[in-house]
């Protein structure tokens, strides 16, 4: 892409601002400019892992603590909305069984039991996407017979062999395709830390409601950023494991491409930096690929590097001072060293074309089971501009973006954009190593007003980047804004090395103080 065409689409961008920013102002001006509850039983406000072992221990009822959550959701999910559908009574009738069983023994020892179920008597959200047997599973869609889950996703039966039990599944936009979190079934979720700003998506609902203390742990999914840009806009963690480390089957939307779980991976969000290799560990696909999690590193021992935005791409728009200084912070306090890594100014291109040639990626125009299509592009082009489709406007768009990669821009330049890719990785390989970090911009602002993402596209390169290339990343909470929002920023390693990341995560999260309760009335 010349110099010439980024800067015409960065300015289409401006110009669509001018019809998005009034409509976003009028959505969020009607919010209402209220406040969580405050956060008043203690259990909400310890770590997965302190309770985990409290529970094994005897110290703490699982049951307690299922009911604390439960009764938090119903106390914010009014004002978030993020929840789709809950099992609050079964999770506590699961939560006194392990109560009963533990009173008996018959579980094991505490040692025994943070090696085989590391999630003991804990209550975990899902992500509404990935399958819950008996639990909805729509992903956003609106459709003509509500979609029952018949069965767990894998990774959902791998937190419930770990002893999680499951709270809930939360909100997410149609099909997982737009950055903020609002459909057509569940509507609009909002930030705890101000309504009338988003709480980014598509991970949004276990986003907002992990910040607000009503969830524990959330299972989440990355396939662009889908998990580390809700945790930067609320002040939590979010984690995109390396590729293969957990199974990417049992979500909806499903691809078959043999590219897709290189691309798309169920990811963990907490709000303690310290519960991201527990949830990992318990989420990790037995015949997944190899990783480290919990492995002792000395941070003296770990190289960090840094960028502090993505060079001259003259796509992203600048980065706001507050976060600059943040990422300028984090450096200085772990002595990273100012890279440029020149091909990130491809990000765009190579990471727009590599998830829109993904083949067989279910859509509102997959064919169904009588081989044809329940619409078309023409079809639900003009149904959305006459204000008739059932489907939101990133479902609506994803059909002629897809028929442009794969029909108008020549094999060469596809070509040419697959070689940028492996030089790119190549070039982050050698940077990192197995001992190396790299701290980036997550995005350009801190959580915007409601809608604000639809010109603001192309600055999700900075996130999904790195799903294309294949590498762990994680979002790490490191302070407030001027306007009191959460600042995240990005933490990188090579494929394998999440433990580098926790690692890091654990010390930012000490030096600049992790999660903040959002305001309260």
């Amino acid at each position: 892409m010349s110099y010439a065409i980024r800067r015409l689409l960065r300015a289409a961008m401006c110009v669509f601002s001018w019809f998005v920013m009034p409509y976003s102002q009028c959505v969020s001006g009607r919010i209402a400019r209220r406040k969580l509850p405050p956060i008043e039983d203690p259990l909400l406000l310890l770590s997965a892992t302190v309770l985990a072992e409290r529970i094994r221990r005897g110290e703490v009822h699982s049951e307690d603590v299922v009911r604390a959550y439960a009764n938090r959701c119903q106390q914010v999910n009014p004002l978030l909305n993020a929840i789709v559908e809950d099992r609050f009574e079964q999770a506590l009738e699961e939560a006194r069984e392990v109560d009963r069983q533990l009173a008996k023994g018959l579980l094991g020892t505490a040692e025994e039991l943070a090696r085989d179920k590391p999630l003991l008597g804990l209550p975990v959200s899902i992500k509404e996407s990935l399958a819950v047997e008996g639990m909805s599973n729509t992903a956003g869609r609106k459709l003509r017979e509500r979609k029952v889950a018949l069965e767990d996703a894998p990774v959902v039966r791998q937190v419930r062999r770990a002893g999680g039990i499951v709270l809930l599944v939360s909100n997410t936009p149609e099909l997982c395709l737009c950055w903020e979190t609002y459909n057509q079934c569940t509507g609009l979720t909002r930030n705890p830390h101000n309504l009338q700003r988003t709480a980014g998506g598509s991970s949004g609902g276990e986003a907002a409601l992990i910040a607000a203390a009503g969830s524990l742990l959330g299972v989440t999914t990355d396939i662009a950023g889908s998990s580390r840009l809700p945790a930067m806009f609320t002040g939590v963690f979010g984690h995109k494991p390396s590729p293969h480390v957990v199974s990417p089957y049992g979500h909806h939307p499903s691809c078959d491409d043999e590219n897709w779980g290189s691309f798309f991976t169920p990811g963990a969000m907490c709000r303690y930096a310290e519960d991201l290799p527990l949830l990992l560990g318990a989420m990790r696909d037995p015949e997944g690929a190899p990783v480290t999690l919990d492995r002792p590193v000395a941070l003296a021992s770990i190289k960090s590097y840094y960028m502090e935005n993505d060079g001259p791409s003259g796509l992203t728009r600048p980065i706001d001072p507050d976060i600059v200084r943040a990422i300028r912070d984090v450096a200085g306090h772990l002595g990273a060293q100012r890279v440029h890594l020149k091909r990130l100014r491809w990000t765009l291109d190579i990471s727009v074309c590599k998830m829109l040639r993904m083949k067989n990626v279910e859509t509102i125009y997959t064919p169904q089971s009588n081989g044809k299509p329940d619409t078309t592009i023409k079809r639900e082009l003009l149904k959305y501009l006459l204000g008739l489709s059932k489907s939101d406007l990133p479902s609506v768009m994803i059909g002629p973006m897809q028929h442009i990669v794969n029909n108008y821009i020549p094999q060469s330049r596809l070509d040419f954009l697959d070689a940028q890719t492996e030089k790119l990785r190549k070039d982050f390989l050698d940077l990192l190593g197995t001992d190396g970090v790299f701290i980036y911009p997550g995005f350009p602002n801190t959580a915007h007003r409601h809608y604000r993402i639809f010109h603001k596209l192309v600055d999700t390169t900075y996130m999904m980047v790195f799903n294309t290339l294949g590498l762990p990343a994680a979002s790490c909470m490191v302070g407030l804004d001027h306007d009191k929002l959460p600042i995240g920023v990005q933490v990188v390693a090579a494929p394998g090395q999440d433990h580098l990341i926790f690692a890091v995560a654990k010390e930012l999260e000490r030096r600049f103080g992790g999660w903040v309760p959002p305001p309260s009335e």
